[in-house]
């Protein structure tokens, strides 16, 4: 994973978005404008937390979040999100 000259602040996470799925289980390919937006990905960085509440994650946590969570932003040609810690849901 690239190093991300960004440090997101208070309980913001800086997430790189898994790919979307190209084929379904039984081998179907999918188009593109099919595509589902991917509900994981990996945590790139994050902020110190809250006050009294620090943040659960750290970078190269594989997470789980809402697939309207966060803001999608562009870096180095990169797409990331950038969400609070709360619109994560699980740790992988």
């Amino acid at each position: 994973m690239a190093s991300v000259k960004v440090k997101p602040l208070q309980d913001r996470v800086l997430v790189k978005p898994a790919d979307a799925e190209t084929k379904t289980a039984g081998g179907i390919i999918i188009p593109d404008s099919a595509k589902e937006k991917p509900q994981r990905g990996t945590v790139v960085a994050a902020g110190p937390g809250k006050k009294d509440e620090p943040t659960s994650v750290k970078a190269g946590d594989t997470i789980l979040y809402g697939k309207y969570s966060g803001t999608e932003i562009q870096i180095d040609g990169e797409d990331y999100l950038i969400m609070r810690e709360s619109d994560i849901f699980a740790i992988l």
